[in-house]
């Protein structure tokens, strides 16, 4: 009986939410962003955790900023954080063809060619509007999108990501299959480098900007299986509304045999991209929930902030 229960509202919430996502949809995607932006500015003026997150990421990972720049950028970044969950609404739910006339500008656009037969692959971090990225890129051509099949609104979001031609990978050892052999077709796939592996196999820590991350390993495995060229790619947001790519090479060094200097590789070129609108980053996110052994953890109740120009030998 509790599970049936369990069940039911489990239904009743995916529902509301896409009730919920529809309605906002039908906004301009400038109003639709002022509103998160709004939302974003509340969730700054009082103690919640992703404001702790966020303030605990940016003094561990931007220590030159000073105390005051450091709860001036988190304000911004937070700012940014409520405009992305409000602005895919838009991008999830409209015509591709006019999500993808906000795309002012992409630089870089070069290294989305190859030569015939060679895969790409194409890393998109957390950063700016992440879900246009994976629609650009998939409307570019033969294009397969690693995903991680979600609780709520899972049919939703494989429909929206899939409609301008990806295919769907999941997180399993059947989805890393349909990514190589993609790869092996001369296709592009599609990975978020930065969230935090489950497992233990198939992961490293490595420097991210310098603070210890538990990294993947899965980039510098496909890399290394099909020769595919990498880059990093991301979608800035701009003030009027509209979108910038950029696409960059990733750094030497992310398909080494080594595996702890490949993550750094791919850590490093993640922190380019970062550094180019740090305000868009997904800061909350708890990207050192897993410590090396000896190490405290963060994110608890009572974490404080480190110093702020303090070294992270003693985290």
């Amino acid at each position: 009986m509790a599970h049936s229960a369990h069940l039911l509202t489990i239904r009743i919430n995916d529902w509301l939410a896409q009730q919920l996502i529809r309605l906002i949809a039908r906004l301009p995607l400038t109003l639709s962003q002022r509103l998160g932006a709004s939302c974003g500015w509340l969730l700054a003026q009082w103690p919640n955790r992703q404001r702790r997150n966020a303030l605990i990421n940016i003094a561990l990972c931007l220590p030159e900023l000073s105390r005051e720049q450091q709860l001036a950028l988190c304000e911004r970044n937070l700012r940014e954080f409520g405009t992305t969950y409000f602005e895919i609404a838009y991008l999830w739910q409209r015509p591709v063809a006019q999500v993808l006339a906000h795309i002012r500008e992409v630089r870089g656009a070069e290294l989305l060619q190859r030569p015939a037969g060679q895969g790409l692959i194409v890393l998109s971090p957390h950063l700016g509007a992440w879900e246009l990225a994976g629609l650009y890129l998939a409307a570019q051509g033969v294009t397969t999108i690693l995903y991680k099949p979600q609780r709520y609104l899972d049919a939703l979001i494989r429909t929206a990501r899939s409609r301008s031609g990806a295919e769907l990978a999941p997180t399993t050892g059947k989805g890393i299959r349909m990514l190589a052999q993609t790869l092996e077709r001369g296709g592009a796939v599609g990975i978020l480098p930065d969230q935090e592996p489950k497992a233990d196999k198939g992961a490293v820590f490595a420097p991210f900007f310098g603070v210890p991350a538990f990294t993947m390993l899965l980039v510098n495995r496909l890399a290394r299986r099909s020769g595919a060229a990498v880059i990093f790619m991301f979608a800035e947001r701009l003030e009027d509304g509209g979108f910038r790519l950029h696409c960059q090479p990733a750094p030497a060094g992310i398909d080494s045999a080594d595996d702890v200097e490949a993550a750094t590789a791919l850590n490093r070129g993640i922190e380019h991209c970062v550094r180019i609108c740090p305000a868009q980053y997904l800061w909350p996110y708890k990207r050192f929930r897993r410590r090396p052994l000896g190490m405290a953890k963060l994110y608890t109740a009572t974490a404080t902030l480190p110093p702020p120009h303090g070294n992270h030998a003693g985290d």
